[in-house]
């Protein structure tokens, strides 16, 4: 089957298909959707980050088919905007939780504050033992630590010292992030940004850091490898794990993101 695509409009888009047996080609108007896609325990394999790619290929696809697959990760909005490029997706990536929004290598919209982020930190460390930053790509508006230490010890800390940040677990590391930061709000800005209406966004993910991006989709699909807090958020639920289980998602998806 070949596929060829015109975008009709900001909303849809029409698909030609045509069987590579016989010159006869269909055309389907597909609705267009946004897809807000997690990266690490999602589209990876394994801890260290290595891409599942045949889920990789299947995001891809989507957007050949005239969607956007946006990604929405706890790494940095560079690493992210890096997979859109090689992995063929919309470029444009969400990094930080939400703090940091690539549209380009050179534009970047800070959303949080990374001074009282490591504020935090320094507080965070003062009164717990191995709290330790975690290496990772330069951040512009969070703080990463390592999974070292009570994450409810810290959260207690903070509050009898006034600091008012987010503290998060994404699986992946801990992270601090500013008051009111998330992949809601961060994601929430390119939606309004680019007049993207909740009821055409699917958001995948796996983890706890999700639900803030579950609440801004109509549809939102957690991982097997998701725990069940995670999964009672999600409007779906899908048994394989991470790249797997998004392409056990999209099959179910199939039927729905067409209409003719």
């Amino acid at each position: 089957m070949f596929i060829f695509c015109d975008i009709l409009s900001n909303k849809t888009v029409l698909l030609f298909l045509r069987s590579k047996y016989y010159s006869v080609y269909k055309a389907i108007v597909v609705k267009k959707r946004t897809f807000a896609v997690d990266i690490d325990g999602t589209i990876t394999e394994n801890g260290g980050g290595r891409i599942h790619l045949d889920a990789l290929e299947a995001l891809r696809r989507l957007t050949n088919m005239g969607h956007d697959v946006i990604f929405v990760t706890g790494r940095s909005s560079v690493e992210g905007y890096l997979l859109s490029v090689f992995g063929g997706t919309t470029k444009i990536a969400v990094g930080e939780n939400g703090g940091c929004i690539a549209f380009d290598s050179h534009d970047h919209v800070l959303l949080g504050d990374i001074k009282e982020c490591q504020n935090a930190f320094q507080i965070i460390q003062k009164n717990i033992d191995n709290v330790k930053e975690k290496h990772v790509f330069p951040r512009m508006t969070e703080v990463v630590l390592e999974r070292t230490f009570d994450l409810d010890q810290a959260r207690k800390v903070l509050s009898e010292n006034n600091v008012d940040v987010k503290l998060s677990d994404s699986q992946y590391a801990y992270h601090i992030n500013s008051p009111g930061i998330d992949k809601g709000t961060g994601f929430g800005e390119i939606m309004k940004k680019l007049s993207i209406s909740k009821d055409d966004v699917i958001a995948i993910g796996d983890s706890a850091t999700d639900i803030p991006l579950f609440k801004v989709a109509k549809t939102s699909i957690a991982l097997g490898n998701a725990s069940e807090d995670v999964r009672s958020e999600a409007t779906m639920t899908v048994s394989a794990h991470a790249g797997d289980g998004v392409l056990e998602a999209l099959d179910k998806l199939a039927p729905k993101l067409s209409e003719i």
